[in-house]
């Protein structure tokens, strides 16, 4: 059936000829129209049709270069191997890996921060990456370089600091040991606020860089190094409660840590040290208050070394010549370890006033409340002297 019998039957009713006469004289014109709208349909099909195929084109002729890309965009930039050459980087405190996969980038180290965070993720070393420095090389794989930046290969030189060394010997140790001049040691040692010396420490140095083992890096400077032995003893102190325990004393912890080094450079063991401290409060609480007679303070007032002071050192003006001097001196003489700032907080209970170590190459340290016995362990330390 054709589209004008359709039209027909669509439209026809009982005025059958009036519909013929309306659908003979407007015939024409429809078709005309119904041919143009057909010739419409064809182009918008085509329209789209065309796109289509241009798009299609374009992918097959590009689309070898597209993957290309899409692949190149995908992959992470890595250099192969163990790389070239030497660098120091530093890891700095709070840095995560990221942090640390763009300054590798950024010193040649690694092609891309990408390829390190992955390679770092593979090994499930996130939380392995330690402060410190680290010796690494040029254009080195990234897995390679995670390898490198184990903590047990940072660049750190351990120094090892004993206890009762006077700051002059501690500096020219820190000097030798970390080769640092030692000028600078001895110029960082005079800025009480830039080490943050506590206040009770009147502005100097000694008595509180604490002994102990350091891990010092490359970076550190000779002020650094000091802070953190002023740190280490400000851990000490507050572990001890050396402020509370010296007021309980009746001193103030300058003191008290006074009394540490004498404690420290008298003691012939560990064992000996709450005896010691004891004899010095008997000394600084005797009625009436005596001298401490103390040839360690008489010898460091000399700048001198020796456990003997002679006639002429006691003679001295030094106001550390406890023998012409009531009571502790200015301050401390040496940097005391914790035995003996334990010691001084905590003496041994007795009676003693003096002691005499009689045999200093074995350690051997007596004591007495008996002028008379202290006459006859005097003579025994001579003997032992003159013998070795």
């Amino acid at each position: 059936m054709s589209d004008l019998d359709m039209d027909f039957l669509v439209g026809a009713d009982d005025d059958g000829r009036s519909r013929r006469r309306s659908r003979t004289s407007s015939g024409s014109g429809s078709r005309r129209g119904r041919r143009r709208r057909r010739r419409r349909n064809r182009g918008g099909f085509l329209a789209p049709m065309l796109a289509v195929i241009v798009l299609v084109g374009g992918i097959g002729a590009g689309g070898f270069y597209g993957y290309t890309w899409l692949r190149d965009a995908m992959t992470v930039e890595d250099y192969t191997g163990a790389g070239t050459g030497e660098v120091v980087v530093e890891i700095k405190d709070g840095q995560n890996a990221s942090d640390v996969a763009q300054t590798l980038q950024e010193q040649g180290v690694v092609k891309s921060a990408k390829a390190f965070v992955n390679a770092v993720a593979d090994a499930n070393k996130s939380g392995s990456l330690q402060p410190g420095e680290y010796t690494m090389r040029k254009q080195m794989s990234a897995a390679t370089a995670v390898t490198l930046l184990d903590p047990a290969k940072r660049l750190l030189a351990k120094v090892t600091l004993k206890e009762g060394l006077r700051l002059s010997d501690t500096l020219a140790q820190l000097a030798k040991q970390t080769g640092k001049p030692l000028k600078e040691f001895q110029r960082a040692a005079k800025d009480a606020e830039a080490l943050d010396l506590p206040s009770y420490a009147k502005g100097r140095l000694e008595g509180y860089a604490f002994p102990a083992t350091y891990e010092i890096s490359p970076k550190m400077t000779p002020a650094d190094i000091l802070a953190a032995m002023v740190a280490r003893f400000q851990e000490t102190a507050g572990k001890d409660g050396l402020e509370k325990e010296a007021k309980a004393l009746g001193h103030t912890a300058h003191e008290i840590m006074t009394i540490a080094s004498i404690v420290q450079a008298e003691s012939g063991s560990v064992e000996d040290m709450g005896k010691v401290a004891r004899v010095i409060y008997n000394r600084l609480n005797g009625n009436p208050e005596r001298e401490l007679a103390m040839d360690s303070t008489v010898m460091y007032g000399l700048n001198k070394y020796g456990i003997a002071a002679s006639n002429a050192d006691l003679k001295s003006t030094s106001l550390y010549n406890t023998y012409e001097r009531l009571g502790l001196p200015p301050g401390p003489i040496s940097n005391p370890g914790d035995h003996a700032i334990q010691a001084a907080l905590n003496p041994t209970k007795g009676d003693w006033i003096w002691f005499v170590t009689t045999d200093p190459k074995r350690g051997i340290t007596k004591f007495t409340s008996s002028e008379a016995e202290f006459f006859r362990l005097k003579a025994e330390f001579e003997k032992n002297q003159a013998g070795g």
